[in-house]
């Protein structure tokens, strides 16, 4: 128990605020000791001295396991959403077979001096558009046939990709089939105008086609002619030579192409016989009907 006059004594001495505690300690000077920054033997033997007194543990004291649940809240929490087996769609398989009939989809061709991939696949559906229909004359005077009827339709997406197929396709098809002098029968009937092609399309083929090829064709019989062929034929004249556009004809009907070529060989689509039947059968104002 401290008396009264202490407890004052304390009570005086003891400071009440920052900064009578400030005026009654002095401040300490404090010199540092420049040797240590020295690099002579005197300071490389005093920070030895020093260091030299540390014992270093031979054990140090850290767990080899950390025991998960003393982590407590340090634990990290994981976000991410967890995907059920039926959010997640099946990949399937791509088998060795799988693999070899994608190959055969593509078929690499040269054209002239240039060599393109044709996409066979995309193309598959339109290959009957090109045919044989046997020999005429002499020799192997070869009879290709063209159906227009069998075109793609214009409104695809993809309808510029699978027009370039087909004309690689058909003129590669052209150069195996034609041996020698050869002649293009092309089916205009039954082709609907959304499938008809277009005048920069077959600009575009005219141009591609090989010299031995646009030499060697003899004829180039247009069946079934309507409006728009007959104009799109007087539109092609300035761009083709004046040997070629003597090559092209009208033929009016089947009737009419039998009287110039062999019919034995040529496949008529079932769509063209109709509308050469439908052909024949309307009436021609401008004629007089025949006598029995």
């Amino acid at each position: 128990m401290l008396s009264e006059g202490g407890s004052e004594k304390t009570m005086a001495e003891r400071p009440q605020t920052l900064s009578t505690y400030s005026r009654t300690k002095g401040k300490r000077k404090i010199v540092p000791d420049v040797g240590l920054l020295d690099d002579d033997e005197s300071s490389d033997s005093y920070l030895r001295a020093s260091t030299d007194d540390v014992e270093t543990p031979d054990d140090l004291d850290i767990p080899d396991d950390i025991d998960e649940n003393a982590l407590g809240e340090l634990e990290w929490e994981n976000d991410t959403p967890v995907r059920t087996p039926d959010d997640c769609e099946p990949i399937e398989e791509y088998s060795e077979e799988e693999e070899r009939n994608d190959a055969r989809h593509w078929k690499t061709v040269r054209l002239g001096d240039r060599q393109f991939r044709i996409d066979l696949k995309v193309i598959e559906p339109y290959k009957k558009v090109l045919s044989h229909g046997g020999y005429y004359g002499d020799g192997l005077n070869a009879i290709i046939l063209f159906s227009g009827c069998y075109l793609p339709d214009r409104r695809r997406k993809d309808y510029h990709y699978v027009m370039d197929n087909l004309f690689y396709y058909v003129v590669h098809t052209l150069e195996q089939l034609v041996a020698e002098d050869y002649m293009i029968i092309y089916f205009h009937g039954a082709t609907p105008k959304k499938q008809m092609p277009s005048f920069s399309w077959m600009k575009k083929c005219y141009q591609m086609i090989d010299r031995r090829l646009r030499k060697n064709l003899k004829a180039l019989l247009l069946v079934h002619p309507t409006i728009w062929l007959k104009t799109i034929v007087m539109m092609t004249r300035p761009f083709i030579s004046s040997k070629f556009s003597a090559k092209l004809r009208f033929v009016r009907t089947l009737d009419d192409l039998a009287r110039l070529v062999p019919m034995e060989y040529v496949y008529v689509p079932d769509q063209v016989q109709a509308y050469d039947d439908h052909l024949m059968n309307r009436p021609n104002p401008s004629k007089p009907p025949s006598s029995p």
